[in-house]
């Protein structure tokens, strides 16, 4: 008995890492099955040069993977926030990240420079990128001024970096004219279209550099979870440790937020629902969320797009993650309210 019991914690967070990666498998399945128009999946392998081919590999997997990689980064980033943050709360938006990213990017195409030229095209995510990194180096800075860089004083600096963000953007908004206006209102919702070869490797790079450097540090988060003074004494170098978490996390917001836009409540729900699943063990909830985020948002999308059908036209994905986030996140509190 004593045996069964010892041995039950580590099998079971092995086993929903390996249910998440089935589930993720799952999901990709479906989003290139379903869509607003029926696609048969024998016929796009077998026949190149079919419509159903086109659809498949063309349309519905790049946007499929592009909502994976967007919702693996978000939950991803979403528990190391969390962590380094100790606090329940944190989150890409809480931080500042999301808003630096957008930002940048909202200024390059206010100022019409996704069209000026081929260059031009690529200047979004690249503006996005910067101004996530940004927007970190700024929140850093601020809590270094303040009285140190813990982590309620990294919290404080984000939220205020990311109001001076979202005035920026409400500016720059009533400057442009009206079109350009809703195509960044668009855009601030959070969206995912077909992506262009070069922007899902964008993506693809910058996520997986820095989930990687996440994932490398899970063992260090989770000392650092027990307080700053505990990891000290346990020889952890904490002001690094939050440096090199904190760039991390710019760097796959940034380059998610340059290709999707704003895309709320992935980074918050799936980290909480999955911990009251795994447990707080860093090791064990990082790969978790990153499995469960791209599952939960490749299916938002197509919840998304299959509502095109009764409604003649697709709400962002911003939308559906807040609909139905939302509700959930208050559930979550709800129950663990004791």
């Amino acid at each position: 008995m004593t045996e069964t019991r010892a041995a039950r914690p580590r099998t079971r967070p092995i086993a929903v890492v390996a249910v998440s990666a089935v589930s993720l498998l799952g999901a990709l399945f479906l989003a290139v099955s379903f869509g607003t128009e029926p696609v048969s999946i024998a016929r796009a392998v077998s026949d190149a040069s079919s419509f159903d081919h086109r659809a498949l590999f063309d349309v519905r997997l790049p946007r499929a993977l592009l909502g994976a990689l967007a919702g693996a980064g978000l939950a991803g980033v979403g528990v190391a926030l969390q962590t380094v943050l100790r606090n329940p709360l944190a989150e890409p938006y809480m931080l500042g990240v999301s808003g630096g990213a957008a930002l940048g990017a909202t200024c390059v195409i206010a100022a019409g420079a996704t069209t000026a030229s081929v260059l031009g095209a690529s200047l979004v995510p690249l503006a996005a990128l910067a101004g996530g990194v940004g927007a970190t180096l700024l929140v850093y800075a601020f809590a270094r001024a303040g009285s140190g860089s813990g982590g309620a004083h990294i919290l404080l600096a984000g939220v205020i970096v990311n109001a001076i963000c979202g005035a920026l953007i409400t500016l720059v908004k009533t400057l442009v004219t009206a079109s350009k206006a809703q195509e960044l209102l668009f855009w601030l919702m959070g969206f995912l279209e077909v992506p262009p070869p070069a922007l899902l490797g964008f993506v693809a790079f910058y996520a997986a550099l820095g989930l990687a450097i996440l994932l490398v540090d899970a063992g260090r988060l989770n000392v650092l979870a027990l307080g700053e003074e505990p990891a000290r004494h346990l020889g952890v170098d904490v002001g690094r440790l939050e440096r090199r978490t904190l760039l991390a996390c710019s760097l796959v917001v940034g380059a998610i937020t340059s290709a999707t836009g704003l895309i709320g409540f992935v980074g918050l729900v799936v980290p909480h629902a999955l911990r009251r699943v795994v447990g707080p063990d860093t090791r064990v909830l990082l790969p978790a969320s990153i499995l469960g985020g791209a599952s939960v948002l490749v299916l938002c999308d197509l919840a998304g797009r299959l509502t095109f059908r009764a409604l003649h036209t697709e709400p962002p994905v911003g939308a559906v993650t807040a609909l139905l986030g939302g509700p959930i996140f208050l559930l979550i509190l709800r129950k663990s309210r004791t």
